[in-house]
């Protein structure tokens, strides 16, 4: 696969340079549709099977990014309807004995919350929300990966973050660690 950049032939990069490069976002991605942890490395690791076995294809090597992604997301979609006509059983407990995440309390916690809330959204605005905000996709390249017009990603996308901003903000319980800012308090006898 090569390409043309300036007038000059550029040498397409190696599976390894594609697996390098997009593994950690293309797993991620798998991980938001499929919601489990197995099932995201089984994902990415067929997509790049896939790119193994037909990558060379693509005639631009400037798209293999959007080619990995569609890809994947295709994946996901046939899966999805496989499991539906022959769903399988859960297996609960399994992810206790995992090590926990490095980092900040805070972060996981929050990053966590957010997961959680966005697990719990339809796939059709869980998909277009995690591309753009977790991804940094465009609008257009959302709608190639997706297969669905910019206007239909735009609509699903605030359609999302609705849905989304309303599960972070529901409930009163005490386990809830998303508090909507309330304005400060006026100065007594001070003007508005």
């Amino acid at each position: 696969m090569a390409g043309f950049a300036g007038g000059q032939t550029v040498a397409a990069p190696d599976f390894e340079q594609i697996v390098d490069a997009h593994y950690e976002a293309l797993y991620r991605f798998a991980l938001s549709l499929a919601r489990s942890e197995p099932s995201a490395a089984d994902l990415t690791q067929q997509t790049f099977y896939l790119w193994a076995s037909r990558g060379h294809q693509l005639r631009d090597a400037a798209k293999v990014k959007s080619w990995l992604f569609t890809t994947l997301y295709r994946e996901f979609l046939s899966l999805h309807r496989r499991d539906s006509r022959f769903p399988q059983a859960d297996l609960e407990g399994e992810t206790a004995d995992l090590p926990a995440e490095g980092g900040s309390i805070a972060d996981s916690i929050d990053g966590a919350t957010v997961v959680a809330a966005l697990q719990q959204i339809d796939d059709v605005y869980r998909a277009p929300l995690t591309l753009f905000y977790l991804e940094q996709f465009s609008y257009r390249e959302i709608a190639a990966v997706l297969g669905v017009p910019a206007g239909t990603v735009m609509s699903r996308l605030s359609r999302g973050k609705a849905l989304l901003r309303k599960l972070l903000l529901q409930g009163t319980d005490t386990t809830r660690k998303i508090i909507p800012m309330e304005s400060p308090p006026m100065p007594k006898g001070g003007t508005q």
